[in-house]
């Protein structure tokens, strides 16, 4: 008998809710937030009422009964770093989220939404492979700075969730697998998974990796800091700089990949040679990568939105494919890999991990 799970995962101005039976879809829906309603809070702790009125509203809709689901289960928060797994949500991970120890973001209410709903079932709630998930060897933790530390944000969830399902394909298990995933989306993140952990991988929010649709990667650090001082930047700017108006925004002035690629093929030179940049700086992170496993890698996995793009796969593949075989997932489908998360523990597949 299927496991019957609800799964959500909220962005800044949306939730994505969706039910499975074990992890094949049976319904999901994106419930958009329109701007003027999202403005009338102060904080994302105070959406909490009001993005769960429009889950139990979307419950209605599809004629869903909260104790028709088996577990609950949410996209990961802001948290401490922690190893990737499922894990179960508690007081302790509640009061971090709430207090915002870690930072502030939407997803942040994940846990906090499923717990809630999961307590009125009288039924499990968990959260899977947050952004914060960090298994860096220790050698890759040493930046240059013994002010720095290099922190681990990364895609986690659709990063492990595509490394599984890769091992799957080629009849093996993720744990004994040396693997490189390069999710390429508003963000990039290219990490090294050896035997299940992901020992080093770029930071994808702070300004590291490949330069992306909306951020700048890794730029020279002097010239960076003259063109702060020359601008009078505040913190917000320089955070602007880094997430958000970096990259292909900033070059090209849209964060859309299907628009670039439109200009290029319409005879535009400028937007060639920066998407093409762009390319090339993946290519040479997931070949960097293979330096964590001395060369030993099995796999090559591109996902995200732009593994939709054959313009970006092709021209990946040619590049790396002298590492090891490249193997294309496009899209980034959060709510299956978090199915997926909380069905490996409700079968015994996976012990739930506790956050401490």
């Amino acid at each position: 008998m299927a496991y019957r799970i609800l799964t959500i995962n909220p962005g800044s101005t949306s939730t994505k809710i969706g039910a499975f039976n074990d992890s094949t879809e049976i319904w999901s829906k994106n419930l958009s937030h329109c701007a003027s309603e999202i403005s009338r809070f102060t904080s994302v702790n105070d959406q909490y009422l009001y993005r769960l009125e429009k889950i139990r509203e979307e419950l209605q809709r599809n004629e869903t009964g909260l104790n028709e689901f088996d577990a609950f289960v949410a996209r990961g928060g802001l948290l401490k770093p922690i190893m990737g797994g499922t894990y179960t949500i508690n007081e302790s991970m509640l009061a971090d989220l709430q207090g915002a120890r870690y930072g502030t973001h939407a997803s942040n209410l994940g846990a906090v939404l499923a717990k809630s709903l999961a307590m009125e079932a009288d039924k499990p709630a968990f959260i899977v492979d947050p952004v914060v998930v960090d298994e860096l060897m220790p050698i890759a933790r040493i930046t240059g700075r013994p002010e720095i530390k290099k922190r681990s944000i990364f895609h986690a969830l659709n990063q492990k969730a595509i490394a599984r399902r890769l091992a799957k394909n080629v009849n093996s298990h993720y744990e004994d697998l040396n693997l490189i995933v390069a999710h390429l989306g508003g963000g990039i993140s290219v990490g090294c998974h050896n035997k299940g952990n992901v020992i080093e991988v770029n930071n994808a929010l702070n300004g590291e990796g490949p330069f992306s649709p909306e951020r700048s990667g890794t730029v020279q650090a002097e010239q960076f800091a003259e063109l702060i001082f020359s601008l009078k930047l505040d913190k917000e700017m320089v955070s602007k700089l880094i997430a958000g108006r970096g990259g292909l925004v900033a070059y090209l002035e849209t964060n859309d990949a299907r628009a670039v690629e439109k200009r290029i093929a319409a005879g535009d030179c400028q937007a060639k040679l920066v998407y093409d940049a762009m390319i090339y700086q993946v290519a040479r992170f997931i070949a960097a990568a293979a330096v964590s496993v001395c060369g030993c890698v099995d796999y090559i996995a591109i996902t995200g939105g732009m593994a939709y793009s054959q313009y970006i796969t092709e021209k990946l593949t040619k590049y790396v494919s002298f590492v090891a075989p490249v193997m294309i997932f496009p899209g980034e489908d959060e709510l299956k890999a978090l199915a997926e998360g909380a069905l490996r523990v409700l079968l015994g597949e996976e012990e739930c991990r506790e956050y401490v």
